[in-house]
């Protein structure tokens, strides 16, 4: 479920994916499509768009939508040819009226844009949405490459300019390369407020208060990176202003199982929000036993960290709070060094975790300095011990606290934690039966997990706390649970089919919603 094309029309939020309708595993890439109210409740429609020409013939795969003026929308995406080029393509509403677009035409100009001299046939895909600049008095357009020859296995933005969608120049040069990083796709570029929490549009100029950001998806690792820097239209370059955080060696969107991901300006609610993708850690084989593989990370908004000044806050989408149902507030807990803390909040498969922790020194006047270096996904993850930790919850276990498949890539994941003076030391932590997405610090650092519980199903999952450390006590000055309703996604009904009108279309949205 790759994202793709993902933007709010006419009263609509709607999101094109990558499918295989035939099978749990890739093969015969289309775009599967699906609308929602509200981000959060959403309806399948039927399949957007298939490989049925010579262009794309091996696979419909990753786009992005551009909303132009006037309400018009253009779809660019590229497409795998039948000699498996990747190519750019257009598509546009057959019925610029009909808010869920049901259906897509195809322009007879396609491709609209081929691999230039220099790149690779299989290395030039994923279109970016396209940003107007107005000295220009034109759109521009980012695609993800790499460079073998000239560079160090360096992963490129190349840039193209138009007027009209259909006739595309590229730009002299590169908006930006990083040696050794690979192969970029699903890459993105957009402005970010810097002075206040607002989000921009995609065309926002480069100014005071405005920053831009560019993430690349990295196919030599399948990680999301992105950095925060300056963007200069007129030279067609993007700078990072710390270096050392460069796209591909710096600071990524999640530091679990995330990615292929891209953004959308939400024009009613004033957001940039982010789609991400989490893949599956289990075999195949029993991807195909079960019927389905891989699913979309909860939306989240991005803003910029003020108080850091270097990096992005995300979030879940206000809209999942609709979710929560019975609230637990357990209070200000005390957890002494190497004990567990069994938490009575029912049934702990889908859960809305938010605590606040603070350490206690006085076991250890040197813990800070001792531990300095721990970090979870090298230290043998939260069963190993340090001075400080690890320290946090327990999700998806059941009383015996294990409970996996055993055809799993079993990996720790862990990052820093930027926790500035005067802050405590905050997590916020989503789980949804075989999902676990952890936000800290407000959005500072986050990752997402997929687990496979074999045990801790339905009424046997638990909820622990537990504090791992040797010296120092913990105290979760405040923690509150909700369990969590079911978004209850559906298909698409089959009375939208017919020639309805859009009323018919709001009503069965709102029965949909209701239930």
């Amino acid at each position: 479920m790759v994202g793709a094309g993902p933007m709010y029309y006419k009263g609509w939020y709607h999101l094109f994916y990558q499918y295989n309708p035939d099978s749990a595993v890739w093969g015969n890439i289309t775009w599967g499509h699906a609308v929602s109210k509200d981000l959060v409740h959403w309806l399948y429609l039927p399949i957007a768009m298939v490989p049925d020409h010579w262009y794309d013939a091996n696979g419909v795969w990753t786009g992005s939508a551009t909303l132009l003026p006037h309400g018009r929308l253009a779809m660019l995406y590229t497409g795998s040819t039948l000699e498996s080029v990747q190519v750019q393509n257009l598509a546009f509403p057959a019925d610029p009226d009909d808010p869920l677009l049901l259906d897509w035409v195809k322009a007879e100009s396609n491709p609209v844009v081929v691999p230039p001299p220099g790149v690779g046939a299989k290395d030039f895909r994923d279109p970016t949405t396209a940003w107007y600049v107005a000295a220009e008095g034109a759109w521009f357009v980012a695609i993800g490459s790499k460079n073998d020859t000239l560079r160090r296995h360096s992963g490129i933005v190349l840039v193209y300019k138009t007027v009209d969608f259909i006739q595309y120049e590229l730009l002299p040069g590169v908006l930006h390369a990083v040696d050794g990083t690979g192969m970029w796709e699903c890459v993105d570029f957009f402005p970010v407020a810097t002075e206040v929490a607002t989000g921009l549009d995609t065309s926002e100029p480069a100014g005071p208060g405005v920053k831009h950001v560019l993430k690349a998806s990295l196919d030599d690792d399948k990680h999301d990176y992105y950095a925060i820097g300056t963007y200069n239209a007129a030279l067609n370059a993007w700078e990072p202003d710390e270096p050392e955080k460069d796209v591909g060696v710096g600071l990524r969107y999640d530091y679990g199982k995330f990615y292929a991901s891209k953004t959308f300006f939400d024009p009613l609610k004033k957001r940039r929000v982010l789609w991400g993708w989490i893949g599956e850690t289990d075999s195949e084989r029993t991807d195909l036993t079960k019927g389905w593989a891989s699913l979309q990370a909860l939306p989240r908004t991005l803003l910029f960290d003020q108080k850091t000044g270097s990096s992005l806050l995300q979030w879940p989408v206000d809209e999942v709070d609709k979710l929560r149902l019975t609230q637990n507030n357990l209070g200000n807990i005390s957890l002494a060094a190497g004990s567990v803390l069994p938490l009575d909040v029912g049934t702990a498969t889908q859960l809305d975790i938010v605590a606040e922790f603070a350490l206690n020194y006085s076991a250890s006047a040197n813990a800070n300095e001792a531990d300095v270096r721990y970090n979870c996904s090298t230290s043998g993850g939260a069963a190993s011990r340090g001075v400080l930790g690890p320290f946090g919850f327990l999700v998806l276990a059941d009383q015996n606290r294990s409970s996996v498949a055993s055809d799993l890539v079993k990996r720790v994941y862990g990052s820093i934690v930027p926790v500035l003076d005067a802050e405590t030391l905050t997590l916020r932590i989503v789980v949804d039966h075989s999902i676990v997405e952890s936000f800290a610090q407000g959005g500072r650092t986050c990752i997402t997990s997929r687990v496979y519980p074999t045990r801790a199903i339905y009424g046997a999952a638990r909820l622990f706390l537990f504090n791992n450390a040797t010296g120092v006590d913990v105290a979760c000055k405040s923690l509150t649970v909700w369990q969590m309703n079911s978004a209850f996604i559906r298909p698409f009904n089959s009375r939208l089919d017919s020639p309805a009108t859009k009323l018919e279309h709001a009503s069965v949205f709102s029965e949909f919603q209701n239930s």
